[in-house]
């Protein structure tokens, strides 16, 4: 299906070419205009030169922040609807990227619907009081989640995830073999 005049601009930003690629087709064979960055670079210039109305951007592009995109793709355009895409969520990241002006942040896999409804969202929703008046997670749980995120970073290197956390490699993977709450 070739995308029409009217269609909606995409943008999709994310290193791992195969998903990258998938959703690009995807968005194309349901009728949006596509481009796909694999760079935090390439997609600051892709939407510099035409500021696309819709973004998926993967939280971890490369070693650089996904984060960093949104930030400048909503200065360029603050029109641009940018969801964020993540294989490892946390709610520290999700947090980040809803006060950056991400309309929404979902882990992967997800496929191009779950995009597309995204989207469609007319508004983030209004958190009631309940919602807002939540207990914090607890120390477990946030050290499981930072402790995530620093492998991440490190690409999934055990021991050199354990120096960065300074700690012995053997207590990261003991720690890692029990999730919170178990």
């Amino acid at each position: 299906m070739r995308a029409t005049r009217d269609a909606q601009s995409v943008l999709v930003v994310d290193d791992d070419e195969d998903l990258r690629e998938q959703l690009v087709r995807a968005f194309r064979r349901r009728g949006y205009e596509v481009r796909g960055a694999a760079t935090v670079d390439a997609a600051i210039e892709l939407a510099a030169d035409e500021s696309p109305e819709l973004a998926v951007v993967d939280l971890r592009i490369g070693g650089a922040s996904g984060l960093t995109v949104v930030r400048d793709l909503l200065r360029i355009d603050p029109m641009t609807r940018v969801v964020v895409l993540t294989g490892y969520g946390s709610i520290a990241s999700a947090t980040k990227a809803m006060r950056l002006g991400a309309v929404d942040y979902l882990t992967k896999p997800a496929d191009v619907e779950d995009l597309i409804a995204a989207f469609a969202q007319t508004e983030r929703p209004v958190l009631d009081a309940r919602e807002l008046d939540h207990d914090p997670p607890s120390l477990a749980r946030a050290e499981w989640e930072h402790i995530n995120r620093v492998l991440e970073d490190c690409g999934g290197n055990i021991t050199h995830a354990a120096e960065k956390l300074k700690i012995h490699r053997r207590s990261l993977q003991r720690k890692l073999r029990r999730p919170p709450g178990e």
